[in-house]
Parts: structure tokens; sequence; C-alpha cells
């Protein structure tokens, strides 16, 4: 935003500006510097999912289908005209760090090359964003990442591959902030097959341990308590002398 920037800029003579992850507002003094402008990568299919948080919040909602769009940056926050959409299928226990580091991040490197050869070559086409159909989120930060035990078990799982590995899901042990990252979800499929109650330890497993919640168990694989460093659950729950009955969370 400094005029030292946009000099430097001036004096580089750039064909095209290429922007990733950027979380402040560029002013369209600098984006307008080269000579076929500025793009922009966002990991979300714009017009959903504007703003900082966009990988997280399609898992944390159980979207079945994310993607990446590149843009041409305006004043509005990832409000610009589309120039390439990719898609990207969300599986069912993929998490924040599988859906970045194994599609988005190599899948945006080839989009951007491609809009860029697209954009040169004076073959790319811009689709202004449908309003009716956009979405703005804010950050997914500690507020957002709290588990609620008393939720359905698809909400926690979501939640809890959403936040992995940032800002990592969590919860409370003996008052002590606890980070989940690794889960396997279990659902109830008859009344007698409930054990414990919302919240509750109801189980020990080869791996870790299951945590009672709405329409079933939650098997907590891999943890970080407060002040510590993430370990297995399994070892965690005997060092810390977990059992069941034992409750997490506030209340």
């Amino acid at each position: 935003k400094t005029p030292e920037a946009i000099q430097v800029l001036r004096e580089l003579a750039p064909e095209i500006g290429v922007m990733a992850y950027v979380l402040q507002f560029v002013p369209q003094e600098f984006v307008t510097i080269p000579t076929h402008g500025m793009i922009q990568y966002h990991p979300s299919l714009l017009p959903r999912y504007r703003g900082p948080s966009s990988i997280n919040w399609p898992i944390l909602r159980g979207d079945r289908e994310t993607g990446l769009t590149v843009f041409r940056p305006t004043d509005g926050l990832d409000e610009g005209p589309i120039i390439l959409q990719k898609k990207v299928p969300i599986g069912p226990e993929d998490t924040l760090g599988s859906l970045y580091f194994d599609h988005l991040f190599p899948l945006g490197v080839q989009a951007l090359l491609e809009a860029t050869d697209q954009i040169l070559a004076g073959t790319h086409q811009e689709m202004v964003q449908d309003e009716e159909l956009a979405s703005y989120e804010g950050w997914c930060r500690s507020a957002e990442s709290e588990i609620h035990w008393a939720q359905h078990v698809t909400v926690i799982h979501d939640l809890i591959r959403g936040c992995n590995p940032a800002p990592g899901a969590w919860t409370l042990l003996g008052g002590k902030k606890l980070q989940i990252f690794e889960v396997r979800k279990h659902l109830f499929r008859t009344f007698g097959a409930v054990r414990g109650k919302v919240g509750e330890i109801s189980g020990m497993t080869d791996q870790g341990f299951l945590v009672t919640v709405q329409g079933g168990q939650i098997e907590i694989l891999r943890v970080k308590l407060e002040g510590g460093k993430k370990v297995d659950a399994r070892p965690f729950a005997e060092e810390q002398g977990l059992q069941v009955g034992m409750r997490l969370g506030t209340s």
C-alpha cells in the first residue's frame, strides 16, 4: 500500500501479477500496474465462502465438494470477476490438511499457470460473480472450534476434520484445553447400542478412547493437551488415568 511498493512494481514493468492468500485489501492503483493486470487465487468455489477460512468452512458445513477460484482482485473481498474454477470432492475423512496439501495447493498452482496462459494469449473469459449465491464466512478460530458434545456425531466429526490441523477442535479436560485432531465416527444403530451419557468417555479402544455424543460415539485417536505435544490418544489416556464415565467439556 506504500508509495514505495507501488514504485517498485512499476519499475519491474511486469506483464501480469499473481496473488494468493492475500488477507488485506490491495489498492486498485497497485493491481492495475501489470500490463495484463493481476489475478488472485482463492480456495473455494466463489461466490460461496468468501473470507479468510474458506477451506475450513465447507468441511464444517458437511459439504461434499469445494474447489478453488482464480479471479480478478477488486476493492471488495473476494468479489472480483471469475476467470476459472476447479472443483474438488470432499471425502468423508478429509481434513483441512488433506484437502489443502493433496488437492487445493497443487491444483491451485496448475490453475494459476493455466489462467496466466489464457490471459497472455487473449483467450480467457471473465464472469461476474452472482451475488444471490454469495456467502461470507469469517475466521475459524478458538470460539468456532470448541466441541459441543450434545451435537450430533456427524456435526462433531465434521468440526474436528475441518479444524485439523488448524485451529484444532478442542474441549476441556480437568480444566485444561484438550485439542483433538484425528478421530473416527461410530453411529448408534439401536437404542441398546447406546453407551454412557453425552460428553462422557464410554469406552477404550486399541488406538484411543470413545466419547458418547448424540447419535453415536467419537473415537479419539490423536490429541494435544494444553502445554504439551500432539500424541496418540491411547497412551495419553493411560498416562492421564482416563476412565469410563469421566466427562469432557465445560459442563
